[in-house]
């Protein structure tokens, strides 16, 4: 049977990058639900709505399907729809029906992310969105991108969580022999849904991501500190810097380079997930050079573990039913997450209390 991870509805999730939404329709689908984006003409508010035609599923982000001016008019008979979701025309005839109009669901556009609300629009809260500002704040640069998996969304978090794995699947790029064999401290803040694993590595290889990108020669001091916010925001505080270059003690760091890797886990199905990546820094900004290397090489680590996660989830779907994981010290924020995600299950599970 394959690994499947239930899904915890009633959060937050990354649909899109900013930029990718406009006034062409885009299609995705999170959690199992179909949905359709777009922005409205005059403001450029995200909309996002269920993406089948209530009359017979056509599919509202394929053509002929288009937009007349905010509205969608549906390419299979023209059923159209409002950014509400409820339908204002029907082919043949005056009277809509009552139950012609499709899902909206609740959306917020922040640090150049589109977040989606699956689960109970009255417990939508944007307020519990995650930050990830240096996605588009002045003076830094990201180069991001967004490839699909075919595995569980359980096993990309525990991929993440767990860096020790760079050493041997990303040699060459990111890892190299320090990062596996740094012991590695958790914290976990349960009631926050945070897990944080920190890896401080004193005297280690400067892999050729970092060599080529900041000119450093030489032994490096490298940090690697991760914040997970369950179910889907990962952030990587990354800091390089030449051996015995520490930071000063007023915080500013002028020896050292720090880059944020942000990653946003979105379920699409069973099985089946979008790995939403970037890489941001506040050094070299003005390099183009600097900034197409990391784009290609970051692209080719994000696609040694697309390549790996496809495989693993084949090879779980195979395994017998009652066989035994085994885990070790590296695997306890990525256990902790799992608990974490279980709890947030079990609570989107719950039926709401409703005040009379």
């Amino acid at each position: 049977m394959p690994h499947t991870t239930a899904f915890a509805r009633n959060q937050w999730y990354v649909a899109a990058y900013s930029h990718e939404v406009g006034r062409e329709l885009l299609g995705r689908t999170i959690l199992g639900e179909t949905l359709v984006l777009y922005r409205t003409e005059e403001d450029g508010t995200p909309v996002v709505l269920h993406d089948r035609c209530v009359h017979r599923r056509y599919p509202l982000s394929e053509a002929p399907t288009r937009l007349d001016g905010d509205r969608i008019v549906c390419g299979y008979h023209g059923f159209t729809y409002d950014t509400t979701g409820a339908c204002v025309y029907v082919p043949g005839q005056k009277r809509i029906p009552r139950t012609a109009r499709v899902a909206s669901y609740p959306v917020v556009e922040q640090d150049s992310l589109i977040w989606v609300w699956i689960g109970d629009p009255a417990l939508a809260d944007p307020q519990g969105i995650p930050r990830a500002k240096h996605l588009d704040s002045p003076g830094w640069v990201t180069v991001r991108g967004m490839e699909p998996i075919d595995c569980d969304y359980g096993l990309l978090v525990d991929n993440l969580l767990d860096l020790s794995h760079e050493t041997y699947l990303h040699g060459g790029y990111i890892g190299t022999p320090e990062v596996a064999e740094t012991p590695i401290t958790t914290e976990v803040d349960e009631g926050a849904g945070i897990v944080r694993v920190s890896r401080h590595m004193d005297d280690a290889e400067c892999p050729p991501f970092y060599a080529k990108s900041t000119g450093i020669e030489g032994r490096i001091t490298r940090w690697q500190d991760i914040e997970y916010h369950a179910p889907c925001l990962y952030l990587l505080h990354s800091r390089v810097a030449p051996v015995g270059v520490v930071p000063e003690p007023d915080g500013s760091d002028p020896g050292g380079f720090h880059t944020e890797v942000t990653y946003a886990i979105t379920p699409s199905g069973d099985g089946k997930v979008y790995d939403f990546w970037a890489v941001s820094r506040d050094w070299a900004t003005d390099d183009d050079e600097v900034t197409e290397f990391l784009r290609s090489n970051n692209h080719t680590v994000v696609m040694q573990d697309v390549t790996a996660l496809n495989l693993l989830q084949q090879t779980l779907g195979t395994e017998r039913t009652g066989y035994q994981e085994l885990s070790i010290n590296i695997d306890t924020g990525g256990l902790a997450a799992r608990r974490i995600l279980a709890r947030l299950v079990e609570e989107g599970d719950k039926p709401v209390e409703k005040v009379l």
